[in-house]
């Protein structure tokens, strides 16, 4: 076990930084305890969220950062309960869709084509429930029409089966889907009654980012993972493992004279898209995107039936997206190096644009980092490699309420964070 006095004495080390996994667990014991006081998730715009950006500022602040908690709006939707329609008898297998309003609408039903066009509804009185069919324009195009035609609801049809989707943005009616079946019954009514109860709206959420203050600040290597969680779980492997693993880094190198200065960021609503790392890297100018000598990124690093994933930087697999900006390869072979030398498998993975490490190589910084698994299976040739079991997934609990302290593998974590300390030491103790 390392003590704090080997850390001291270790950070005396230029170009040496260690973490203690009993550290790193601590902190996804205080991320799963945020969880269970707030409804059981930490996902962005909610309590649990603002709970564990408040968690990681106040270690930051103790640890001597001066921290930024850099504010974004983002588009916050919950359905809150399962959509109702009925007519004479009530319709089965309804959906809301995404970015819903929430309410009671009741009408006659009224055909408007596929909604597509103003004109679709020129004929349209207010208050009549509107219904479309699925596709030639977008769900959202089809609700702001039905909207502005004065539609107290909006049903769409879809060719086939049950469905949902999104409308992209919030809507102030109900808008919700039904089957090709259902769709034809509910033309027929003389009245429906729709019914939705969601959360649609524009909400504040933060990232969390601190500097050490020492370091060339014009050579800067970041470090960064998601901190929000899914709605539907605590969250505990996507992502308090990678957010837990760089803050123990945060608190070891705060004392530290790194040749390079260390940018830490904890992003949020990931889930919802990488916005918060989104939002971070478009409000850059050029000049600051240039000091960016390096992202390093943690999504996932301690999956229960795991591999030891490294993105793909040279694109030397040959799968999915191209090679990461010049520079991704270096930060690759040099997290290849270090499991060569500790004598640890790992296998190459591809820069799918799933995580946050996307904005910053679509401006050209480069970028690297680990991945243990999420819900694909192992196969057999990677449960040969890595141990495990084959046709399993890595992670059995991906975006699911079973995140969590339980689902966490601690041999990967601790592998992981070690790690991507060394790449750290490597990258940020060079001129």
């Amino acid at each position: 076990m390392i003590t704090r006095a080997l850390l001291a004495l270790a950070l005396a080390t230029p170009g040496t930084v260690e973490v203690s996994v009993d550290e790193v667990m601590s902190h996804l014991q205080a991320f799963q305890a945020i969880a269970d006081a707030h409804g059981g998730n930490r996902a962005a715009g909610e309590s649990g969220y603002d709970a564990s950006a408040d968690y990681v500022a106040a270690r930051l602040r103790a640890a001597g950062y001066e921290v930024e908690l850099q504010p974004f709006v983002f588009p916050f939707y919950r359905e809150l309960s399962a959509a109702k329609l009925s007519g004479k008898k009530a319709f089965p297998k309804v959906s809301t869709l995404v970015f819903s309003g929430s309410g009671r609408a009741s009408g006659r039903p009224r055909r408007a084509g596929d909604g597509c066009l103003p004109r679709s509804f020129a004929e349209f009185r207010a208050g009549q429930v509107a219904v479309v069919q699925r596709g030639a324009c977008p769900f959202q195009v089809k609700a702001v029409n039905a909207r502005r035609a004065g539609a107290s609801a909006l049903v769409i049809v879809n060719q086939g089966g049950p469905f949902g989707g999104s409308l992209e943005t919030p809507q102030s009616i109900p808008v919700v889907g039904v089957s090709a079946a259902v769709g034809k019954q509910v033309a027929a009514q003389r009245r429906v009654r729709v019914v939705t109860r969601t959360a649609s709206e524009q909400r504040v959420t933060y990232n969390v980012i601190a500097q050490t203050k020492a370091g060339n600040a014009n050579k800067v290597v970041m470090v960064g993972a998601h901190l929000d969680s899914v709605p539907d779980g605590p969250g505990i492997n996507d992502n308090a493992s990678g957010s837990a693993a760089i803050l123990e880094l945060a608190e070891q190198v705060a004392k530290a004279k790194p040749d390079r200065a260390i940018r830490f960021a904890w992003w949020g609503a990931e889930e919802e898209g990488l916005l918060g790392s989104i939002h971070y890297v478009m409000q850059l100018d050029d000049a600051a995107r240039e000091k960016i000598k390096a992202y390093l990124n943690l999504d996932m690093i301690g999956s229960p039936n795991p591999t030891f994933g490294i993105y793909d930087g040279d694109d030397s697999d040959k799968e999915g997206a191209g090679p990461g900006p010049k520079g991704s390869a270096r930060i690759e072979r040099a997290f290849e190096r270090w499991f060569t030398a500790k004598g640890l498998p790992y296998q190459g993975t591809d820069f799918s644009g799933r995580s946050d490490y996307g904005p910053f190589i679509q401006v050209g910084i480069p970028a690297g980092g680990l991945f243990t698994g999420a819900d694909s299976d192992k196969t057999a040739a990677e449960a040969k490699v890595f141990g495990g079991e084959a046709g399993k997934p890595l992670d059995k609990c991906y975006h699911l309420p079973c995140d969590s302290l339980a689902n966490v593998n601690r041999t990967a974590l601790r592998t992981s964070a070690e790690a991507v300390a060394a790449v750290l030491a490597k990258l940020a103790w060079r001129s």
